[in-house]
């Protein structure tokens, strides 16, 4: 286990390595950051670099948490597009996973990366921009950890802004089938919980933006009712830990995520899993997955569903199509949730599901790949930067390479 303080300990413990992968926040349920040799955590270096007041762009080291810069960045006047709804997990972590946030309008965290900086498999340093670089950038924003160890990323800026949440119960799913884009069109970021049972959304979280006058709240929302107090997304926690509700405005990096940074996120202990699909098969998947809710529901916290816009990023599953992401908090039974996710993937099929790289899945090697139509062009890109495969692991070998389970 490596912890370097500079690009230049990272180029030596890189070139001193058969075999090497960078942690982020360890946030991920699955194997994609395991290896069985080396890893490499830049949690001490998490600084940052330059705030670029033209180009309206900051640059963070590799270890930097959106929860440690938002606040930075909040006063300095800027904001990020988008955020998680943990502030706990690293920029870069985010980004090569394509983690995302919600909004029907917003990208997923990496669309907002316009420069990285990383190691590659030489111990050379490498630095490559939307700007100068094209489709090569396109291809290594999402990267998976594959290209290298990623000290430096730059992302673009907004000009700070006020927020506020609300908070709806008891919205029928019925009232889905026709009104689902427009329920996700009433706020800058909107987020629908449900537990699975009685055909139900138990809250609709949305976040708006404070304009001049700010936006009406209304008492219902097509049969939900709005809260009267802060809730927590599992109606049974604690809201002490949540990011403020009622309506109350606030800084933009405190109500875009669900949770506050000094806080235990979400559940706890817990494991994830999160399926995209085409944002026009929203509720026809939705009550695909409601069909089995007596199998999955015993075994959850809460499923949350959100959008995200298309984009351009070969190995993101917004690839040129905007996405409905259902998402599941499992209570901590790894035996049972990987019983139950080939149940979810079933019903999914016909939908064409893509998992989320950081989270549990089976849906086989080849199926996932298919989903990928520049998975090829990806695979040469490692090869450019990593041709002896120092940054694969087993997760990268099955997923981008193997031709069977």
């Amino acid at each position: 286990m490596h912890y370097p303080t500079s690009v230049e300990e990272v180029q030596t413990i890189v070139k001193n390595c058969q075999k090497i992968r960078a942690l982020g926040s360890r946030h991920s349920f699955n194997q994609i950051a395991d290896s069985g040799e080396n890893l490499i955590s830049l949690a001490l270096m998490a600084s940052v670099v330059s705030l670029d007041r033209v180009a309206n762009t900051v640059t963070v080291e590799g270890g930097k948490r959106y929860g440690e810069l938002a606040p930075f960045l909040q006063e300095n006047g800027y904001a990020l597009p988008n955020l998680a709804s943990l502030p706990h997990i690293t920029v870069v972590g985010a980004c090569t996973t394509a983690t995302h946030g919600s909004g029907i309008q917003n990208g997923n965290l990496s669309t907002a990366v316009s420069a990285v900086e990383f190691v590659n498999a030489e111990g050379e340093v490498v630095t490559l921009s939307r700007e100068k670089d094209g489709e090569i950038f396109n291809g290594a924003v999402v990267g998976l950890g594959g290209l290298g160890v990623i000290t430096k990323i730059t992302l673009d800026l907004q000009p700070a802004f006020d927020m506020q949440q609300v908070v709806y119960r008891n919205l029928p799913m019925a009232a889905l089938k026709d009104h689902f884009l427009k329920i996700q069109a009433k706020g800058y970021s909107v987020s629908l919980f449900t537990d699975w049972r009685n055909q139900n959304i138990n809250e609709v979280w949305i976040k708006s933006r404070v304009e001049e006058g700010g936006p009406t709240i209304e008492p219902k929302l097509i049969g939900a009712t709005l809260a009267t107090e802060n809730l927590h997304p599992i109606e049974s926690e604690s809201a002490v830990n949540t990011t403020e509700q009622m309506g109350v405005p606030g800084p933009w990096y405190d109500r875009l995520p669900h949770f506050k940074m000094g806080f235990k996120p979400s559940a706890g202990k817990e494991l994830q899993s999160e399926y995209f699909v085409p944002v026009e098969h929203a509720y026809d998947a939705m009550m695909a997955l409601e069909k089995i809710q007596d199998k999955i529901s015993p075994h959850l916290f809460i499923s949350e569903i959100r959008t995200i816009k298309a984009d351009e990023l070969w190995m993101s599953p917004q690839y040129k199509k905007t996405s409905v992401a259902f998402h599941t908090t499992w209570k901590q039974d790894m035996e049972v949730v990987m019983e139950l996710l080939p149940l979810m993937e079933a019903q999914l099929a016909p939908f064409h599901p893509i998992p989320h790289w950081g989270k549990l899945f089976t849906m086989a090697p080849e199926v996932v790949q298919s989903r990928y139509e520049r998975l090829d062009d990806f695979r040469q890109l490692l090869h450019q930067y990593d041709p002896k495969g120092k940054f694969r692991n087993e997760f990268l070998e099955k997923y981008l390479y193997s031709s069977g389970t």
